[in-house]
């Protein structure tokens, strides 16, 4: 019984930093999982543009662009060179 009981402990640790982790808000994985390589238009009125730069959790540059009016996310190619002549007009 005296062996069984760190099992326990550990795996109720375990669990507790990975409850912590997930209320903190973290993504432990990747947000985009296709990236839209054409124009989405000029008509479309973006609010905001989230950059995820890559970490532990994800390789992969992420940019979100936010819609104005219905918050819908939608996940851009980094590598598009649309996009990348918007992040400039953007961060000017």
């Amino acid at each position: 019984m005296s062996a069984i009981t760190p099992v326990i402990f550990l795996v109720f640790l375990i669990i507790h930093e990975g409850y912590s982790v997930a209320d903190q808000g973290m993504n432990l994985r990747c947000r985009c999982i296709s990236k839209e390589k054409k124009p989405i238009g000029r008509n479309i009125r973006l609010d905001m543009i989230e950059v995820n730069l890559p970490n532990s959790h994800c390789k992969d540059l992420e940019i979100i662009a936010i819609h104005k009016n219905n918050r819908q996310k939608i996940c851009l190619d980094p590598d598009a060179r649309w996009v990348r002549r918007m992040l400039d007009k953007w961060l000017v």
